[in-house]
């Protein structure tokens, strides 16, 4: 099978984030399995969702690693021209949720792994596929628990994130949390008895906007982004009964996306103050007026510099000498190189530009470009490198 010929396949699983992606990992490991490839899983607790880890070649030394998610965004709300789940071929692009985020990828990873099965690598390849990558990176971590006692990991890997197959060395950091905001109900006729938490929520929400706007004019830059400063952005809001009560919950979810010259922690620790001079002038008569933090998802950034085995290893495969870039969206690239010390960098085809929206594609020149990276990929590991 061709690699065009396993995405139509893969479009065809509905593996939205958080559903069971167990058939699409089935397929997988039928394809694998069919010219020999072994492979393992790593599973939910339930058995809903699984990681598919494999190894072709050699398992007594590190090797090279494919990294991609098995798992999409929804499709509800979005206007498709065709069905989201089945692959429609227009000219030089191919419509379907996933096929530039990024089952073009992982179709490209599993057709490369096929071929590899039939060499005499000198050096193992590996495929790492995961699920639920797009609500924070999740999946994954389970995986990486299984591998972290390995006495012999991969030593390079390449997260297939559409970059248009240039080379990115870097990515923001992400920190999710959620403000739990407690007021004190009342009447709303009687609404200065009350503490409205929802009122507090925005108050924190101004100070959020007034910290993003210091940092843009005065915070740390790097030019390698598109937004190249750390940015804080409030996604939910939650509040309130019906109009004539006072409400006395709120919550705002918001996330820290910075740059590795920034800690969020400190960022945190700024809002806490702020919110403790929110809720300050009420503690006098009630008590139990709070904003409380809990942090809901974290993972780390990724900083590949520039000579690096990773990226001296991916210019020699995709030909490519033009700037290394790096990318505003987050990679589970960030946890291979802060948990297992793998030199990592992200390198796909297709463009995130039509990641996540109605008729969501990918130009076939772009597979053709990472089939051809992937063949090389082969050729070096069959080589020893």
């Amino acid at each position: 099978m061709k690699t065009l010929d396993i995405l139509d396949q893969l479009i065809a699983f509905p593996s939205i984030s958080r559903t069971p992606n167990l058939d699409l990992i089935a397929f997988i490991a039928q394809l694998l399995s069919d010219v020999g490839i072994q492979f393992e899983t790593v599973g939910t607790q339930d058995g809903a969702r699984a990681n598919l880890f494999a190894t072709i070649g050699p398992r007594d030394r590190p090797g090279v690693m494919l990294s991609g998610h098995t798992d999409v965004v929804p499709v509800e709300g979005q206007a498709w021209s065709s069905d989201p789940f089945k692959m429609r071929r227009d000219c030089a692009r191919y419509y379907g949720r996933g096929t530039a985020d990024m089952k073009g990828f992982v179709a490209a990873a599993i057709h490369a792994a096929r071929l590899a099965a039939g060499r005499d690598l000198k050096t193992p390849l590996h495929l790492a596929f995961s699920y639920d990558e797009e609500i924070g990176c999740v999946g994954v971590r389970s995986l990486i628990d299984a591998l972290e006692p390995r006495s012999i990991k991969p030593s390079l890997c390449i997260v297939g994130e559409p970059t248009g197959m240039a080379i990115a060395t870097g990515h923001k950091g992400k920190t999710a949390l959620r403000a739990s905001c407690t007021g004190h109900a009342s009447h709303s006729a009687l609404a200065p008895e009350g503490v409205n938490a929802l009122h507090l929520g925005a108050d924190l929400m101004g100070c959020l906007r007034a910290r993003q706007a210091d940092i843009a004019a005065n915070g740390r830059k790097d030019a390698a982004y598109s937004v190249p400063y750390t940015t804080l952005h409030a996604g939910i809001m939650r509040g309130g009964v019906q109009l004539n009560i006072v409400p006395d919950h709120c919550t705002l979810d918001f996330e820290i996306r910075n740059i590795a010259a920034d800690d969020p922690a400190g960022i945190v620790a700024a809002l806490q103050r702020d919110a403790a001079q929110i809720v300050a002038p009420y503690r006098g008569s009630h008590p139990q007026v709070a904003i409380d933090f809990a942090e809901t998802n974290t993972y780390p950034g990724l900083e590949a510099p520039l000579n690096s085995a990773i990226v001296a290893f991916l210019r020699d495969v995709t030909g490519r000498d033009d700037p290394a870039v790096k990318v505003d969206f987050g990679t589970e690239g960030g946890l291979f190189h802060n948990r297992l010390g793998i030199a990592t960098a992200v390198c796909g085809p297709g463009h995130m530009a039509q990641g996540h929206k109605p008729d969501e594609y990918i130009d076939a020149a772009q597979l053709d470009a990472c089939d051809a990276m992937l063949a090389r990929v082969l050729d070096r590991l069959e080589a020893g490198l």
